[in-house]
């Protein structure tokens, strides 16, 4: 009876002999366990992450493929949108540019006939003494009266001129004073304006240099002149119907000329307009004065008002057809 209940106990007691023994056994056990579980849980997370990132992929593509579609609807739009629109406008544009080269032809033209009838080689006109004039030694000389040809307008001024050409051909002068040029201008724009000065004496149109920038520097070499000659007798009264051209034209004049904002106004140096009828109305009160107008027309114009051609002095820039279009473009 003693052996039989003993024999639990010495089970027991082996068991726990050989724990004793081996302890880490069942602690290796239990983590292997642990461990492959984490493992079984780790990989389970990485697929539906993994599921996650394609699935979202798969939605970015077809919003792409979407967005794409919709950009070739787009495209094919507006091809069939400017096939049957620039033709029309190109020729509209085109058609407004020979019209105003055939004003302007035609303005030239009359003013070209006009001058060709004035007597410019005039006949003596001689004076006799009146047969009642009893005192017979007051006989007075023949005399003539000359009528100055259109170029010779600034024939008694040419050596001033001319010395500013060649200022004009040096170094720019950045700390020049104000009114006076403080660019540099290339050979071509000097010819410009020797043309303009002494073959149209002072009043005629100019081919445009092709961008607004090179003509407005061609402007302020005119001012710059016309202000060793005139002094504060003279205005400028610049025309361009938007007013982004006429910004333009005040920003490029104020930094070659040295000015300031109030330089710009009514009672300043430069005016600046947008319509035709407030220049001619400005240019006839500045007449009214004793003072000289100078109109400058910008090469946007399409058209110049004929009153504009009876004043001495004015300069309109001709534009090409792709000058005028880029122009509008932009406005």
């Amino acid at each position: 009876m003693n052996t039989k209940e003993n024999a639990p106990k010495d089970r027991q007691e082996a068991d726990k002999r050989m724990e004793a023994k081996n302890p880490g056994k069942n602690n290796n056990t239990t983590l292997n366990k642990n461990y492959q579980s984490k493992s079984k849980n780790d990989k389970s997370t990485n697929e539906d992450l993994y599921e996650k990132i394609f699935n979202e992929l798969i939605e970015k593509k077809l919003l792409l493929n979407k967005e794409i579609k919709d950009l070739e609807n787009k495209k094919i739009l507006l091809m069939k949108d400017i096939e049957s629109n620039f033709s029309g406008q190109s020729q509209n544009i085109a058609n407004q540019v020979k019209g105003f080269q055939d004003y302007l032809t035609g303005a030239l033209q009359n003013l070209s006939q006009s001058v060709e009838k004035l007597d410019l080689v005039p006949q003596p006109l001689i004076i006799k003494p009146s047969p009642l004039d009893k005192v017979k030694n007051t006989v007075n000389n023949n005399k003539e009266i000359n009528i100055p040809a259109l170029a010779d307008t600034f024939k008694p001024d040419e050596a001033i001129i001319r010395k500013c050409f060649s200022d004009f051909s040096n170094q720019p002068d950045f700390y020049a004073e104000p009114w006076k040029l403080r660019r540099s201008l290339e050979g071509i724009d000097i010819e410009m304006l020797e043309d303009w000065f002494f073959n149209m004496g002072g009043r005629g149109a100019l081919e445009s240099r092709g961008s607004r920038q090179k003509n407005v520097l061609i402007s302020a070499g005119l001012i710059s002149i016309l202000g060793e000659l005139y002094g504060d007798q003279f205005q400028t009264l610049i025309l361009a119907s938007e007013p982004e051209r006429l910004g333009e034209w005040r920003r490029i004049l104020q930094d070659s000329l040295g000015l300031n904002r109030e330089d710009f106004g009514p009672n300043s140096g430069i005016v600046l307009f947008e319509r035709a009828e407030g220049v001619i109305e400005r240019a006839d009160r500045l007449e009214d004065n004793d003072e000289v107008p100078l109109i400058i027309i910008d090469a946007s114009e399409k058209s110049i008002d004929a009153p504009i051609l009876q004043f001495p002095l004015w300069l309109a820039f001709v534009g090409s057809s792709e000058e005028i279009y880029d122009d509008l473009d932009l406005v």
